[in-house]
């Protein structure tokens, strides 16, 4: 049982992190993708640097004309953070608290369609948008380990509870 917690929570720290980086990363956008192009990271006109310089030109004119929009990007990355903090719960009481598992998987899972109709409607790169589907796939994998994982745990804390009612809840 204690391997089994033990994987369960390396898997939620797992799930956790890539959640609070990837929100984190939605704080310095401006700063972040003019990195990114100065940097020469891609070759010259590749699909990627073409699509990055399009972002580019409309990210800094809302920099310098609209800053106040990076505002919705701030509440975008504190989501992301408070989201992962949901998840300390099933860090502590995973079988108690399997319903944000399955409460993440059908977010992971409504991932796909967001992004492939609302990237369309917003004129979003086809290869971006399936960049942006990984995560809900990623997502979903994840979450299904841990889930498998929180079922054979409460398998067995059933079994100890039939065996010796008397030792109290583990």
């Amino acid at each position: 049982m204690t391997k089994l917690l033990r994987e369960i929570r390396i898997l939620t720290i797992f799930f956790m992190v890539v959640l609070i980086v990837s929100g984190i990363t939605a704080f310095p956008v401006y700063s972040e993708l003019q990195w990114i192009i100065n940097s020469k990271i891609f070759p010259d006109n590749s699909t990627i640097e073409q699509w990055l310089k399009h972002v580019w030109i409309g990210v800094k004119y809302m920099h310098e004309q609209y800053p106040f929009i990076f505002y919705g990007f701030d509440w975008l990355a504190f989501a992301h953070l408070i989201i992962a903090v949901l998840f300390v719960g099933v860090y502590q009481h995973p079988v108690r608290n399997r319903w944000i598992i399955e409460w993440g998987m059908i977010s992971c899972a409504a991932v796909l369609p967001l992004a492939f109709i609302a990237g369309s409607v917003r004129g979003i790169a086809f290869f971006h948008i399936l960049i942006d589907c990984s995560f809900g796939v990623f997502g979903i994998i994840t979450l299904r380990l841990i889930q498998l994982r929180v079922n054979k745990l409460k398998k067995y804390k059933s079994k100890i509870k039939i065996v010796s009612p008397t030792q109290g809840q583990l």
